[in-house]
């Protein structure tokens, strides 16, 4: 089974975020680290070739993380790699600098394709949203330029006899989804908790090689990546201001009645 997982170096969700003048995200940070959404889709991908046996002749499982990103995204595949991660696939390119999701995903379709010319691949699993513009389109971009099923949000996983089926919960009901492999899956941040990796992952994951590829290399035209390639751009943005309305209540249980008095003029209770 050969598994690839799409995985994004993204600035710490706690971090101060900011945009540039072009309407970029800055990145760069020193707190710039895998996206945390990612780690659950490389938790799934790892617990699913360690439930599948190597048959006799078979070719070991291999649980491949893609990414898409400038040199500094190397880190988020250098964790990847510590997880657990067989091989590591950075595409870097300049021209790939500020792409919207679309085009984020049109670079890893060919990625995806030109991995699976080396080696069939049978399951493409992503994070249910990247952290840093939370537009959760990426997974379902992806399975429509590769022409792949998608089975979304998933909090279980299997793949039997080139069937993957996948469980997940709705706001009313639990469906039970299948599709022929080669499919693309997103799961779900409620079911699979990252490992953490130990020491001596970490360690190897330094040595570990890490496959570059240009959008040459994948015959990506770079006039459909990064801004003239994007159907989306941020026109406009500007910090959040401070709200001036909070109300300090402090003090023991004296202070019940005018908290209760406050939540019924604001329409609370």
């Amino acid at each position: 089974m050969r598994v690839v997982v799409c995985v994004k170096h993204v600035p710490d969700v706690q971090s101060a975020r900011s945009f540039r003048e072009d309407g970029l995200l800055a990145r760069g940070g020193e707190d710039d680290t895998l996206n945390e959404l990612d780690e659950d889709a490389l938790e799934a991908a790892l617990r699913l070739v360690e439930a599948q046996p190597v048959a006799e002749g078979e070719q070991p499982h291999e649980v491949t993380v893609l990414t898409a990103g400038p040199a500094a995204a190397v880190e988020a595949l250098r964790r990847g790699l510590a997880m657990g991660a067989t091989g590591a696939v950075h595409v870097r390119d300049d021209a790939i600098a500020g792409s919207d999701a679309i085009a984020t995903a049109r670079v890893l379709a060919a990625a995806v394709r030109h991995l699976h010319a080396e080696r069939p691949v049978d399951v493409v699993v992503a994070g249910m949203a990247g952290l840093d513009g939370l537009t959760s389109l990426v997974p379902a971009a992806l399975a429509a330029l590769l022409d792949w099923p998608q089975l979304t949000l998933a909090d279980e996983i299997t793949v039997e006899g080139g069937t993957v089926r996948v469980r997940r919960e709705t706001s009313t009901d639990v469906e039970v989804l299948s599709a022929p492999a080669p499919a693309v899956l997103s799961v779900t941040d409620q079911a699979f908790r990252a490992r953490f990796p130990d020491f001596r992952g970490i360690l190897a994951a330094r040595k570990k090689p890490v496959a570059v590829l240009s959008l040459a290399d994948l015959g990506v035209d770079p006039a459909t990546v990064g801004l003239d390639g994007s159907a989306t751009r941020v026109l406009e943005a500007a910090p959040r201001p401070e709200r001036g309305d909070r109300v300090l209540v402090t003090g023991g249980a004296e202070t019940v009645p005018a908290l209760v008095d406050y939540l019924v003029r604001k329409g609370f209770a």
